[in-house]
């Protein structure tokens, strides 16, 4: 409705764009399996599911805000399995009477280097207000279906909530560094894969030298000299 929408643009327009973050910070990564259709798909969706599980790869960075009066802080997230890529800001309220959180989100289904997706800016494509004892206002894309020919939505209406959103994910890439930091923390976090052979150096290569003392002179045999 044309109230939500007024609400969604009022709460992206007070994310801060020149923020001031405290000392603390957190920067996480991990490994989840998810082996069960996924909770957000109804049923009679005519979607496919492989019996194999998805396993995904994420990296987490939180910062706290230091004097911004309407966030307390930010969690940017980016996950990566073999079909799909996201990136996740979530922007979490002080003021709990309003706004709880804002989280927005995009997506890749070609799975490519998570540093080319970084650096391509990809567009924001849901976006989520949760509120304090009200229903959330969600936004999000309708694509159209490849299959049947069926074209989306027509959401040009909502197109300047979207590039506003993208905007402050693009940002918050900057701000928190997530060009450098995810492929860093996800080199490092299939470096250390169970059952990924690494090449140790030989015993040999880890003997220390030793001088050895000149040998004493064999008493049997008298001073050769």
């Amino acid at each position: 409705s044309v109230e939500e929408q007024k609400q969604l643009a009022n709460v992206l327009g007070r994310i801060p764009r020149q923020p001031l973050f405290t000392e603390d910070f957190e920067i996480s990564r991990g490994r989840a399996t998810l082996p069960d259709k996924p909770g957000f798909v109804q049923t009679g969706e005519s979607v496919r599911f492989s019996a194999e599980p998805v396993v995904s790869d994420w990296v987490r960075i939180r910062r706290d805000y230091s004097v911004q009066a309407t966030f307390s802080s930010v969690q940017y997230s980016f996950s990566r399995d073999s079909k799909l890529m996201v990136e996740t800001l979530v922007l979490r309220a002080r003021d709990l009477k309003d706004v709880l959180e804002v989280a927005i989100e995009d997506s890749a289904s070609t799975v490519t280097d998570a540093a080319a997706m970084l650096g391509a800016s990809t567009p924001v494509s849901r976006i989520k207000i949760e509120r304090f004892g009200k229903a959330s206002i969600v936004l999000a894309r309708c694509a159209g279906d490849t299959a049947t020919g069926r074209p989306g939505a027509d959401q040009s209406a909502y197109e300047p909530l979207f590039q506003n959103a993208s905007a402050a994910m693009s940002a918050y890439r900057g701000y928190l560094d997530a060009r450098r930091t995810v492929p860093e923390e996800l080199f490092h976090l299939n470096a250390r894969s169970p059952g990924k052979a690494t090449a140790k150096p030989s015993p040999k290569a880890l003997a220390t030298p030793k001088t050895r003392a000149p040998k004493a002179p064999d008493a049997a045999k008298g001073d050769p000299n």
